[in-house]
C-alpha cells in the first residue's frame, strides 16, 4: 500500500469558530441545502456524530459518484480540528483502500481563518493514482468551501 498526501490551505474572512461549525458540525445538513447537486443527503448509520460515527454520503446529480461511507476519526471543537476516513464507496474508484482527511481551521489576526486540509490517499497495492482525479477532487472541495463561505457571508 502506498500513501500519497496532499495539503491545501484556503483563506477566508469568516471567523474560525463559525467556519468550523459550518464545515464540520453542521455540514451534514448545511451542504445538501446549499449544494444539493454535490451532496443529496447524509445518513448516519451508527453513532451520534462524534468519534466512531459512520455515515453514508449520498452524492447529488452533479457528482460522478453515488455514495461514500465515512468514519469520524477525531473531532476537537476547542482546537477546531476534525479527521475522518472514507472507507467504502465508488469514490474510492476500486484503486484506493481509503482516503483520510485532516481538517484544521486556524484563526487569523484579521478575524478570519485559514482552512488547512490534508488528504491522504491509501492505494491498494502499488496502484498509481490518477493526478487529474485528485486535482478534480480538490477543485470540488474548494468549490464547496467557497459555497459555504458565501452562504455564511450572506446569512451573517
Amino acid at each position: 500500500m502506498v500513501a500519497i498526501t496532499y495539503d491545501v490551505e484556503i483563506p477566508s474572512s469568516i471567523p474560525a469558530a463559525k467556519m468550523f461549525k459550518a464545515v464540520v458540525l453542521d455540514a451534514d445538513t448545511l451542504i445538501p441545502n446549499i449544494m444539493p447537486q454535490a451532496i443529496k443527503n447524509v445518513e448516519i448509520l451508527e453513532g451520534d456524530g462524534g468519534v466512531g460515527t459512520v455515515k453514508i454520503i449520498h452524492f447529488g446529480e452533479g457528482s460522478q459518484y453515488k455514495s461514500a461511507k465515512h468514519r469520524v476519526d477525531a473531532i476537537d471543537t476547542e482546537n477546531l480540528t476534525h479527521s475522518y476516513t472514507i472507507v467504502e464507496g465508488d469514490a474510492l474508484a476500486g484503486v484506493l483502500e481509503s482516503i483520510t482527511y485532516h481538517v484544521k481551521i486556524v484563526p487569523t489576526e484579521d478575524g478570519g481563518c485559514i482552512c488547512k486540509n490534508r488528504s491522504i490517499y491509501h492505494t491498494k497495492g502499488d496502484v498509481e493514482i490518477n493526478e487529474e482525479k485528485i486535482k478534480e477532487g480538490k477543485e470540488k472541495a474548494l468549490q464547496m468551501f467557497k459555497a459555504i463561505e458565501a452562504y455564511l457571508q450572506a446569512n451573517a
